[in-house]
């Protein structure tokens, strides 16, 4: 009976949460229609059919995330865990930037940093106001908005396509490694927040992020010294060229990173991946859904190109990160999919001493 109480509850949470960012969308829209109608990207209408094909890709998630829970993967209490603890200071300060927001994508103005904003030393693909975010990634501002953001552009359920990595990742470790102190390292880690459901789910393990924001590792540090136990090491760093010696970390993570990197970059960064995981780790990639696998859903992943600055968003949704992959020396790939969001999960070989 708990249980069913408890399972009823978290879904009465989702779907608080995925109303209310509809319910801002619809509000986002009239607004914007009302200031300047012609600033309404011009997207293709969903039928029917993709709608409803939405709607079970969404019960099936929800449905994944409790059962994952229930088996042990990670602590139920971690279902509710929210980023909307700061929600109503949060929420107004998106209100309050949308307009330049809008603005900037009326203008095609892609990279737009102030004179505050340190931008030397980044990679120019990097330098993107990526969904016409203001700073892009290079801001406290923007670190302090992400998360929330996030969780409204899926309709409540990003942290829930987070949570997908949790199960492959514990899966793999304990397959490919006796009980002992183990490294992961979350690629892109951003705010943390892979880094904080990672730790719930592997308590003793140790823990490594690196990303190229300093705005958004002092935002994840913030995040992750209220939780007990080891902090996890941030690093800001390069992923195309990362400052951890060869064969370090047992197990691997990046969260909607690759569509953000042009082809040659994603290739650099699996190589980078490859070289410092463990004979016999596992890396596990979840970014977007891609046309080779959900094409029937194209028409929703060419409007996500057109509503946002995305620059190599339509380049990923047709690469072959299988092929990249192998190509680096990852072998047993396997995919999954879960809502609008696609896994990747591989293994570097096992060494001929540990065979």
């Amino acid at each position: 009976m708990a249980d069913l109480l408890t399972q009823a509850a978290y879904t009465a949470f989702q779907l608080g949460k995925s109303n209310f960012a509809l319910a801002h969308k619809n509000a986002a829209n009239q607004v914007r229609k009302f200031i300047n109608p012609s600033s309404q990207p011009p997207i293709q209408p969903l039928s029917p059919n993709i709608l409803q094909l939405i709607q079970q890709k969404y019960q099936q998630l929800l449905e994944t995330d409790w059962q994952d829970a229930q088996s042990g993967i990670y602590p139920p209490d971690l279902l509710f865990d929210n980023p909307w603890e700061d929600f109503l200071p949060t929420y107004a300060a998106i209100w309050q930037d949308m307009p330049q927001v809008w603005d900037r994508a009326l203008q095609k103005n892609y990279q737009d940093f102030p004179p505050d904003i340190d931008t030397e030393g980044y990679p120019k693909y990097y330098l993107q106001n990526f969904h016409h975010q203001t700073d892009g990634y290079l801001s406290d501002k923007s670190a302090a908005l992400y998360d929330l953001q996030v969780e409204l552009l899926f309709n409540g359920m990003g942290d829930a396509m987070r949570r997908r990595v949790l199960a492959p990742l514990k899966q793999g470790l304990t397959e490919a490694f006796p009980p002992k102190p183990l490294r992961i390292l979350d690629v892109a880690s951003g705010t943390g927040r892979t880094l904080k459901f990672i730790r719930a789910a592997l308590p003793q393990a140790s823990l490594f992020g690196i990303d190229l924001s300093p705005a958004y590792l002092r935002k994840a540090t913030r995040l992750l010294s209220e939780i007990p136990g080891e902090l996890p090491q941030l690093v800001q760093g390069n992923a195309e060229e990362m400052p951890y010696r060869d064969n370090y970390f047992h197990g691997i993570t990046s969260v909607f990173m690759f569509h953000e990197l042009p082809a040659p970059v994603r290739m650099q960064v699996i190589a980078e991946c490859f070289r410092v995981l463990q004979p016999g780790g596992v890396f596990v990639i979840c970014d977007s859904i891609q046309v080779i696998d959900s094409p029937e859903l194209q028409v929703m992943m060419e409007n996500f190109s057109t509503m946002f600055h995305e620059p190599y968003y339509q380049n990923y949704i047709n690469d072959n990160l299988v092929e990249r992959l192998e190509k680096a020396g990852f072998e047993q790939i396997t995919n999954q999919s879960h809502f609008v969001s696609k896994y990747w999960i591989a293994r570097k070989p096992k060494s001929g001493a540990d065979l």
